[in-house]
């Protein structure tokens, strides 16, 4: 994993943890997740602000991927609250995140083998064309939106008529990453977004991350990859066996420190809890 070691300030951090600003978008507040005995999640509390990319970082088995899963949609809490643009949040299923606004690329990137680039990106988006009373699929239209999202996300993905069991690792990651940014989106996840890309591919996409921060979208990117964490996010959080110990902004912090968290070899600034 890479990590700097360029001095920040030494002026004490603030944890982020029990000061929730009134431009979150994502509050998070005592999740926790059990699978039969095994605790996932243990009183997790994190957030995350409109237009920021704010990191969570850990090692395997922090709890960092069933967190998002929680937050996406695909696991139910059993305990705590989440909160998103200002509303309690009971997302029974990912498709209800999604009409909230809450955009995921997983790391097992979640697509179909068996159909096109552009079937993949408009996925239960299909555009219809009507005829009447009769809805058809307008395929013109999505393969051209399609080509139009891969094309401005530049990287490397064959054309949109290939069928997903036939591209790359590293094309299947890029076309996960296009279905995400291409549809308006309040909050993007993305799990180790560049983990099976190049160079070249990875700074494109760290450029398309920057661009929807700009853009006044909130990105919560997992990530191993310490130099990238420091480079593209503001806040960072900091997660170890299924508690979220500490919270940073970016600026106030350095690689020695968040691996010294990770370890725990630094308490963090959340008291350890005896189940």
């Amino acid at each position: 994993m890479s990590q700097t070691t360029q001095p920040r300030p030494s002026t004490p951090t603030t944890p982020l943890v029990h000061d929730v600003p009134s431009d979150a978008l994502l509050t998070v507040e005592g999740v926790s997740l059990s699978f039969g005995q095994v605790r996932a999640l243990k009183d997790v509390s994190m957030h995350a602000r409109r237009g920021e990319v704010t990191a969570v970082i850990g090692d395997n088995g922090a709890g960092k991927s069933t967190l998002i899963r929680c937050v996406s949609g695909i696991h139910r809490p059993d305990a705590g609250t989440i909160t998103f643009d200002g509303a309690e949040a009971d997302f029974r299923n990912p498709e209800l995140a999604r009409e909230a606004g809450i955009e995921t690329v997983h790391q097992n990137l979640a697509l179909v083998e068996d159909l096109t680039v552009w079937q993949n990106l408009f996925l239960n988006r299909e555009r219809l064309r009507k005829v009447g009373p009769v809805g058809f699929l307008d395929r013109k239209r999505m393969r051209r939106e399609a080509e139009q999202m891969v094309s401005s996300l530049a990287v490397n993905v064959p054309a949109v008529g290939s069928r997903v069991r036939r591209l790359s690792g590293g094309q299947r990651q890029a076309v996960s990453i296009c279905r995400a940014a291409g549809f308006t989106s309040k909050l993007i996840i993305m799990d180790e977004p560049t983990a099976a890309l190049g160079v070249q591919e990875t700074g494109r996409v760290e450029e398309l991350i920057m661009r929807l921060r700009s853009e006044g979208h909130a990105i919560i990117l997992i990530s191993h990859n310490f130099a990238q964490v420091l480079k593209l996010s503001d806040a960072i959080w900091v997660m170890r066996a299924g508690r979220c110990v500490a919270g940073r902004r970016t600026a106030q912090t350095d690689g020695d420190e968040i691996v010294a968290l990770i370890t725990g070899a630094r308490a963090g600034d959340i008291p350890e809890l005896t189940d």
